[in-house]
């Protein structure tokens, strides 16, 4: 018979559920000697009203009460009967039910039931039944080739009676359990606490409704059960319990599904923790053993282990592929012909590459086409296979957005059971999952790599080196889930052996950061060639961040970068030992003394770059011989854990030991601070200070007459050669003359020639006007102009800077090299 939607059903779809069966026990004479709960609740009646009482008053007519002695004749001569009767309700009402009669042997220990000729009679409501499910075939199905598993038990728990389906459930013989208890026949279940359940029921009376619980039994030994089991109490006449009965079904497919589920539940929160190509496959491999297999292996293309976007093989040709995750039961993972970030060889024939190119996922339950497929072109990974004894493998893609990215392949060799449809189903699932993970991790990489190579791109590879000023630095990105910040520093060479030092931090993280961070670098670098204060220095930059701020109206991500950014700038003079500072909200600089004493400088803090609200103010002090500047972004004293004064105090610990060298102090600083990856971006810029001696400056005052300029030269001439620098006398001549002819003619006096050996000579001329010089190119009929051209020509380089009392102009020029 067909359903009302025109399926046909089958037993296991049929809605009978044992746990609501009523059930009774009638002795030889027909009499009720047993009587549950749910009997009292499909019929009415209490137990008290019909222990010893003939089971045909139960009926709800005469002619069907002529029927129960027919059944209890064909009861005696088959053992058993199944059936449909009709019963009467206490109300009086019928109530249609499906019988099912079974002998039972005899339950030892009780007074009431000896020998043999007792019957348990189970019925279930028939109105509870779908009339497609009524068909006679069915219900006879139901009714004598049961599904349930179903036991009576003395008080003292030992069997008294069970049918066909619970001996093939315990693959016991029937003979072997009963009189016995169920610790005696069933040693792979928990019996302990199966009997504690029954001895509830014995106690209180209420049924137990689908009890679940799992093991092996000799029906099948290799392989785990579930099982759902109901239990009720037998009642005699006076109401005392005599027995317990039970019905159980296999549920193994409804608990492994639920396992499953759970399984997939539980993936969501081990999988996909970091954004990093390799730890999430190896999250991957870790989850799945030995949940669901034995040995699991993620090979991912090389270009998506790089982050670079996976590109379709051409004419079935296999591309390079990297183990990006591997997990064994077995510690070592020794099954495996790759260790993780090594490339892997695959077999054009193998089930790997099938699975690649098709994009299929593939079962081979007893891995027979696998080791065919590899004995001749992988006979490693053929051997393998042999010596671990691995007998089934499922082969996954790793597909992500329509694109493979990898291949999982999963294998069991301790496991019992060869992979099924269901495992492969489930694996499938998990990998997609994972699949996800995967290449947001590859897209990321892809960004951060980008952002990263930005970053360092426009960050100084080399510091320059200088006699007055030993540098040395770090820098350490955030981690990878927060993406490459703005942290940036540098050293920049000026005028006068003079060097600045330059560092900041631009808001936000990605490539956003990097491109404003090279922005404001490049404009410190324009501004610092102007030779600029550091306070004038700062309010320039101020008001080009505020314009950049303006014009990119829209596009918030790159203002935002910009704007509220912090900036320290420093400027030694290694003549004078002078430090100039100014800083714009950047955290404030450490200054160690040559005995190992710190010092945070109380600098004026200054508004964030682009707020235009208050002025800049600069600082000046002078440093002792071999003084230490320590310079750094609040990521490296700023964490989640700690406080801010904190992070000074363990800075301040770490920076007193005056006599380590730079680059083992940067690291002792770094260690010291970041006991676990930062989250946000890390530079610090160590500088220690050196002065120039006395013999490497000369300096003359200089009158404002048009004859001083011969007794210039002759002075800078024999200063040349105390120096040993008679190559350069010819230039330093010409150059002494025009500059402080230039001096004499716009400026006013007094003033100043100063020389200045340094890793390049340098000559300065300062006066105290504000005239600035410019360079021009004069005509052939001009009489002059030509001084400033010509200097530029022979010198390295040449500029003007402003000072407190008026201006300086100065040339460099290259040292000569040494014999």
């Amino acid at each position: 018979m067909t359903s009302p939607e025109g399926i046909v059903p089958t037993e296991a779809h049929v809605p009978f559920d044992m746990a609501d069966a009523a059930t009774a026990v009638v002795d030889a004479a027909g009499t009720v000697v047993g009587w549950t709960a749910a009997t009292e609740r499909l019929l009415g009646y209490p137990a008290a009203e019909v222990l010893n009482e003939p089971a045909a008053k139960l009926m709800a007519a005469p002619e069907d009460a002529q029927n129960a002695l027919s059944i209890v004749e064909q009861c005696r001569d088959q053992g058993s009967w199944g059936g449909l009767v009709t019963l009467r309700h206490r109300s009086g009402h019928p109530v249609e039910v499906g019988l099912r009669v079974s002998g039972i042997e005899g339950l030892s220990g009780t007074s009431e039931w000896s020998g043999s000729g007792c019957w348990l009679v189970s019925a279930i409501d028939l109105s509870k039944i779908p009339s497609w499910a009524l068909s006679g075939s069915l219900l006879e199905a139901f009714l004598v080739r049961s599904p349930i598993g179903m036991a009576v038990l003395s008080p003292d728990l030992r069997y008294v009676w069970m049918n066909d389906m619970l001996e093939r459930y315990g693959g016991v013989p029937r003979d072997q359990r009963l009189g016995r208890r169920m610790a005696e026949s069933l040693p792979g279940l928990d019996t302990d606490a199966l009997e504690r359940q029954m001895r509830k029921v014995l106690e209180t009376g209420k049924p137990v409704i689908d009890y679940e619980y799992r093991g092996w039994t000799m029906a099948d030994p290799y392989r785990e059960h579930a099982y759902s089991t109901s239990f009720f109490r037998l009642d005699n006449s006076d109401g005392h319990p005599v027995g317990v009965c039970y019905m159980g079904m296999d549920v193994t497919d409804r608990w492994r599904a639920r396992e499953r589920l759970a399984l997939l539940n539980e993936a969501g929160a081990h999988i996909g923790s970091t954004l990093d190509v390799m730890r999430t496959s190896q999250e991957v491999a870790d989850f799945a053993v030995p949940r669901l297999a034995d040995f699991v292996t993620v090979d991912l293309l090389e270009s998506v282990v790089r982050g670079e976007e996976p590109v379709p093989p051409a004419q079935r040709t296999l591309p390079a592929f990297r183990r990006a995750g591997q997990t064994s039961i077995h510690e070592g993972t020794p099954e495996s012909v790759a260790a993780p970030g090594e490339p892997v060889t695959i077999s054009p024939d193998s089930p790997f590459a099938s699975c690649f190119f098709s994009g299929r996922a593939l079962l081979d339950p007893v891995m027979d086409v696998a080791v065919t497929a590899w004995t001749g072109d992988d006979p490693d990974r053929a051997r393998k296979v042999r010596e671990f004894g691995m007998r089934s493998l499922m082969v996954v893609p790793i597909r992500a957005r329509g694109t493979i990215l990898g291949v999982a392949s999963f294998v069991r060799s301790r496991h019992p059971d060869p992979f099924e449809e269901d495992d492969l189903l489930l694996a499938e699932e998990l990998v997609a999952r994972a699949a996800l993970c995967v290449d947001n991790a590859r897209r990321y990489t892809r960004e951060h790599t980008a952002a990263l190579a930005l970053q360092r791109s426009l960050m100084p590879h080399n510091l320059p080196d200088s006699p007055v000023l030993e540098v040395a630095s770090r820098y350490l990105p955030t981690d990878i889930r927060n993406g490459v910040g703005g942290d940036w520093f540098d050293v920049i060479p000026l005028s006068g052996a003079r060097v600045a030092l330059a560092i900041g931090d631009v808001v936000g993280h990605g490539i956003n950061a990097a491109a404003s961070m090279g922005r404001l670098r490049t404009a410190v670098h324009t501004l610092a060639d102007m030779d600029l204060p550091p306070e004038e220095l700062l309010a320039h930059l101020d008001d080009l961040i505020m314009r950049l701020g303006e014009e990119r109206v829209g596009e918030e991500n790159i203002a935002a970068a910009l704007l509220g950014a912090t900036f320290l700038y420093a400027i030694y003079d290694p003549v004078t030992r002078r430090c100039t500072m100014a800083r714009a909200g950047h955290p404030a600089p450490a200054v160690v003394a040559p005995d190992g004493e710190v010092t945070f400088l109380s600098l004026p803090a200054g508004p964030p770059l682009g707020l235009g609200s208050l002025p800049f103010e600069s600082a000046e002090l002078e440093l002792p011989e071999g003084s230490l500047i320590a310079l750094y972004t609040d990521g490296l004293i700023e964490t989640c854990d700690q406080d801010i004064d904190v992070g000074l105090a363990r800075l301040s610990n770490a920076l007193a030991q005056p006599g380590l060298p730079l680059e083992d102090l940067c690291s002792t600083v770094v260690d010291a601070l970041l006991t676990r990856p930062p989250s946000d971006d890390v530079a610090l810029l160590l500088a220690r200070t050196h002065s120039l001696r006395p013999g490497h400056v000369a300096s003359w005052d200089l009158p404002t007459d048009p004859a001083v300029v011969a007794s210039a030269r002759s002075l800078a001439v024999r200063q040349l050669a105390g120096w040993g620098l008679e190559e350069l006398m010819p230039t330093t001549e010409l150059i002494v003359s025009e500059l402080v002819t230039n001096a004499i003619r716009h400026g006013t006096g007094p003033i100043r020639l100063r020389l200045i050996r340094h890793d390049v000579l340098i000559c300065e001329v300062a006066d105290a006007s504000n005239t600035s010089p410019r360079l021009r190119h004069a005509r052939t009929t001009d009489e002059g102009g030509r001084g400033l051209f010509l200097v530029a020509q022979l010198t390295r380089r040449w500029g003007t800077r402003y000072t407190e009392g008026g201006k300086l102009i100065w040339a460099e020029q290259d040292l000569p090299a040494p014999s």
